[in-house]
């Protein structure tokens, strides 16, 4: 069991972990209808890098990185993590959250930024606040909930230098 870097090719593992996410529409700005290739852009080709989680040899979650934003904002990383339904309640989204604080650092970033965190996905908003992410922002009716509606979306920082 264990955090690593992902390859292209293991995008096929990660396709059915995004697509259930995706397509349930609560908790990323994601079509619900994405294709497995605009998927692999996103998840894949867009990012810096982007890991896996294993358990004898099953994906169980993924988690990417990438700068927030070129030039000056530079030395702020943003990362998207995503669980299997299966496998939530684990302490995976923790353990890759903590996995990719060093991975920043070790990246040079001095901060991370989550700029769209749907308030209605109240388990991230609490592991989130629990790792030591600020709600620096607040955008009303942002996030647009499949059975919900227009929720507010969070925007979530974190200082990574000691």
């Amino acid at each position: 069991m264990g955090i690593r870097e992902a390859t292209r090719e293991d995008f096929a593992r990660i396709w059915p972990i995004f697509r259930e996410v995706a397509a349930a529409g609560e908790t990323y700005a994601y079509p619900r209808d994405v294709t497995r290739e605009q998927a692999a852009a996103l998840w894949m080709d867009d990012p810096r890098k982007t890991f896996v989680f294993e358990e004898d040899g099953e994906v169980l979650g993924t988690y990417y990185i990438k700068t927030n934003h070129a030039g000056p904002g530079d030395h702020v990383c943003n990362c998207g993590y995503m669980v299997a339904a299966a496998a939530r309640g684990r302490g995976l989204a923790t353990a890759m959250c903590e996995h990719s604080q060093q991975v920043a650092r070790a990246l040079g970033y001095r901060a991370m930024q989550f700029n769209l965190v749907a308030s209605s996905n109240e388990g991230a908003v609490r592991l989130w606040s629990k790792l030591g992410f600020a709600t620096v922002g607040r955008l009303p009716g942002a996030f647009h909930h499949p059975s919900r509606g227009h929720v507010d979306a969070l925007v979530m920082y974190k200082w990574l230098d000691a």
